[in-house]
């Protein structure tokens, strides 16, 4: 069944030509060379764009900081332990705040938060809306009336307002249960993307003969339909994380973030509360600024090489 799929040139990206087509005479007949070949062939400009590679880096310093940072400064990031207002120096790097609180050790736990943030919100909104796609693409009829009427329900519902109401029942809030919150409204463009996709490849010729092999519909949705789109969801993963991350900062910014914990949103909501721009303490709010925009702009910036790299069309000469 994959072979056959391989023969269709169904994959988006145009990675579906055959070893014939890529200048290998005769590897049509050996096992896997037309999987494998399309691999390299991605790897191979991937490693050579620019902007992939900058872009993985940057979250990747970021991702070990966040791992590293707290083995090194192993401070309690809301303990008062320094003095007041300190500028940068080699016993406090990032400073400390107005209460002597160490800034870097701040930074890096903060890091953490938005790397769970970016994983747990993005990966729950893709989970969700991957899988509504699917069932509605797949189907159609009137589980698919249904799906997009939630769909758009969902769409529409003013996320702030929700928001405001669950911190007035709720006293306490932590991270994961921003990240839920995050992921379970921020699903639905994923899942009309996704059923578009799956509109698109219900009819092509080796889903039909799936159907015909007797395959179930969620065996035929995961073994045939979603490696068809293997690229575009992991590029909708990427716009998910950068998402999270950035609706995360956004709540945290305007106080309706957690209650307990810190996070580079609280940070700079905190350093405006205590006028940390008029004392002129840049230190505390400069560092997360830059973590956030740093982060969301290399996934953005790495989103788009990757989008070249899918689909040769749009590749560099």
């Amino acid at each position: 069944m994959s072979a056959h799929r391989e023969a269709q040139g169904a994959a988006p990206g145009g990675h579906g030509m055959t070893p014939d087509q890529v200048g290998m005479p005769g590897a049509a007949a050996i096992p896997g060379v037309a999987a494998i070949r399309p691999r390299r062939e991605i790897l191979y400009f991937a490693l050579r764009d620019k902007r992939i590679l900058v872009g993985a880096g940057v979250v990747l310093f970021f991702l070990a900081l966040a791992i590293v940072g707290p083995l090194i400064d192993q401070n309690d990031p809301q303990a008062f332990i320094g003095p007041t207002g300190q500028a940068p120096s080699a016993d406090y790097w990032f400073g400390t705040t107005t209460f002597g609180q160490d800034v870097f050790a701040q930074f890096v736990n903060g890091l953490q938060a938005t790397f769970l943030v970016g994983l747990l919100g993005g990966g729950l909104a893709g989970l969700v809306g991957v899988s509504i796609g699917f069932v509605a693409g797949y189907k159609g009829g009137i589980v698919d009336e249904v799906l997009n009427m939630i769909t758009n329900i969902v769409l529409v519902i003013p996320t702030l307002v929700v928001l405001v109401v669950i911190a007035a029942f709720l006293s306490a809030r932590g991270v994961a249960v921003e990240a839920v919150f995050i992921g379970l409204t921020s699903w639905p463009w994923v899942a009309r993307a996704v059923r578009a996709q799956t509109f698109s490849l219900r009819s092509r010729e080796f889903v039909d003969l799936a159907r015909l092999s007797g395959l179930s519909s969620w065996r035929t949705i995961f073994q045939e339909i979603a490696p068809n789109m293997g690229s575009y969801l992991f590029m909708t993963f990427i716009l998910l994380f950068g998402g999270a991350v950035l609706i995360a900062a956004t709540l945290d910014f305007i106080g309706l973030g957690p209650t307990d914990g810190i996070s580079l949103g609280l940070m700079m909501n905190t350093a405006v509360l205590w006028s940390a721009l008029q004392l002129g303490l840049w230190w505390w709010f400069i560092p997360p600024g830059l973590g956030i925009t740093a982060i969301v702009g290399a996934l953005y910036v790495m989103n788009v090489g990757l989008d070249e790299i899918f689909n040769p069309k749009l590749r560099e000469t």
